[in-house]
């Protein structure tokens, strides 16, 4: 555990917001799907992980006297994912989750050591694949959406093959059927039918919200637009929401490495980047909610809106940021729906990576997402083809990345090529390739294609309140008589990023965006 002392003012501070509690030697103080409705600081004792499946010591490090039992969900008000338990008779601060953050927000340098631990202790656990959620048999769909979702979400898990002796003997400890897939959280809770919003729940960050609960804005997006909005609403004293119906990340968050954006002159993960923010913005209070849908969105009396969720949740807002981005479009290809998951995807990542080690790769794109994601696969792939159906990527891809597809010989780019099927039986296994120029065809293995193609806009949820253009982008500033470049038609919605018609589809604008929209909320939300 990392040891990082508070200063013995901050401890001074703890002991008047807090209470003296004790644990016995031998007690369980949290479980796993517990709140994190408390800070607990170790003045004397000592307290480890423990391993729920085993009841052994989780990890070689423990918590002894001057540090402190707590985890990034403290934050957001989440679940605990580690078992903790008192080794000896112990002595700590318990100050409750309220008390602690507004601690935190008038003692600055007590809030940047606290957040650097439970940020460092969250990247180990990522790190180590070390979490109490346990998924067993990633070949199946149903289980690889589970870890796509964690995995975007940095939400710690560990994964086992079917027939490991890793899954058996947890099989065996939870008392289920071994062989098959499975779900399991910290033992005691095995997950039937498993959907991302089940595990959302586990964690804490899917909660429910109190009926028309009101907040000052609504932020409809949790890419970097979204998010950099979230950091600077929480900064300014608004009370925020982020919603997003896959996971905080947007289409950056699926980038393997960001090399153009300032600040990280040798690259960044687009997830690690926007989780940097979230976490940034949930120190200012912003809430974070995921997987989380808007439905439908109504003008209120009183300059307010009433936003309805997939789930039937409503909450009053002064105002709405929209930063849904855009998401690529499915191709029109036979069967196309029978592979996603199976040889087919939208994301180029660790996960979908280890199932294409060694074999040849399909990349369908001309952009800087597809660019990123050759650079990535070509790593463990054999060999990475990027189709391309222009004649050059001059005109939508960055210099310095169409210059190393070119100088990679593990990448080939193929300009004027198109894929028109695709062959397997439950999962991929050849494409057919098609050449415009010469109408010829041929047939390729490949165990994945990565579509990368084409930016359809999220708006349908808008119910005709603002103006599109023809493509179904959101129309801003002078194209529709707006106060700001970020307006829409209606007063009191605002568009950011990818989102918005006529932006530039870059993490950079789109962070600029999000961060600038808010002063001009502000100005709605208080009658300016």
């Amino acid at each position: 555990m990392q040891r990082v002392p508070l200063a013995s003012s901050h401890v001074d501070a703890l002991r008047e917001a807090g209470q003296l509690v004790h644990y016995p030697a031998g007690a369980v103080i949290v479980r796993p799907g517990d709140p994190v409705d408390h800070f607990v600081y170790v003045e004397d004792g000592e307290i480890e992980v423990m391993n729920p499946f085993t009841g052994e010591r989780h990890v070689p490090s423990t918590l002894g006297p001057t540090q402190f039992m707590s985890e990034i969900s403290f934050l957001y008000g989440g679940s605990w994912t580690m078992p903790m338990r008192a080794v000896r008779d112990t002595r700590a601060i318990a100050v409750p989750r309220t008390a602690m953050l507004r601690l935190m927000s008038e003692i600055p340098e007590m809030s940047d050591i606290i957040i650097t631990v439970l940020a460092a202790r969250r990247r180990r656990q990522l790190d180590a694949g070390d979490g109490m959620l346990v998924l067993i048999g990633e070949e199946d769909r149903r289980i690889r959406r589970i870890a796509e979702f964690a995995s975007r979400s940095r939400l710690p898990y560990s994964s086992y093959d079917i027939g490991s002796p890793e899954a058996a003997r947890i099989a065996e400890s939870c008392a289920i059927e071994a062989g098959k897939p499975a779900v399991i959280f910290g033992r005691d809770e095995v997950v039937s039918d498993p959907t991302p919003e089940k595990v959302a729940r586990l964690f804490g960050v899917n909660r429910d919200l109190a009926e028309d609960e009101p907040f000052d804005v609504l932020i409809v997006g949790g890419g970097p637009a979204g998010v950099a909005a979230g950091v600077y609403a929480g900064a300014e004293g608004l009370s925020a929401l982020v919603v997003d119906e896959i996971a905080i990340g947007g289409q950056a968050g699926t980038s393997s490495r960001i090399e153009n954006y300032m600040g990280f002159p040798t690259g960044i993960s687009g997830a690690d980047l926007v989780w940097r923010g979230e976490v940034q913005a949930m120190k200012f209070g912003t809430r974070f909610v995921v997987p989380r849908r808007v439905v439908k969105l109504e003008r209120l009396e009183g300059r307010q809106f009433c936003a309805t969720f997939d789930n039937g949740q409503r909450v009053r807002v002064g105002a709405v940021v929209v930063a849904t981005g855009v998401q690529y479009r499915r191709l029109p290809i036979d069967r196309l729906a029978d592979f996603e998951g199976a040889g087919v995807y939208y994301a180029a990542t660790e996960n979908e990576a280890r199932f294409c080690r060694g074999a040849d790769t399909i990349v369908i794109g001309g952009g800087n997402s597809a660019g990123q994601a050759a650079m990535f696969l070509c790593r463990s792939s054999s060999h990475v083809r990027v189709m391309v159906r222009g004649a050059s990527l001059a005109a939508s891809m960055s210099s310095y990345l169409s210059s190393r597809l070119a100088a990679d010989r593990a990448i080939t780019v193929e300009y004027g090529t198109e894929v028109v099927a695709l062959h397997g039986t439950d999962k991929l296994e050849a494409v057919t390739i098609r050449d415009s120029r010469d109408q010829s065809e041929r047939k390729l293995a490949t165990c994945a294609v990565f579509v990368m193609v084409g930016a359809a806009p999220n708006t349908g949820w808008l119910s005709g309140l603002v103006a599109l253009d023809d493509k179904g982008f959101v129309l801003t500033g002078d194209a529709v008589g707006g106060g700001s470049p970020y307006a829409t038609s209606q007063p009191g919605i605002f568009a950011v990023g990818d989102v918005r018609a006529g932006s530039v589809k870059r993490v950079a604008s789109s962070v600029g965006e999000g961060s600038v929209v808010i002063s001009k909320v502000w100005e709605h939300i208080n009658g300016k």
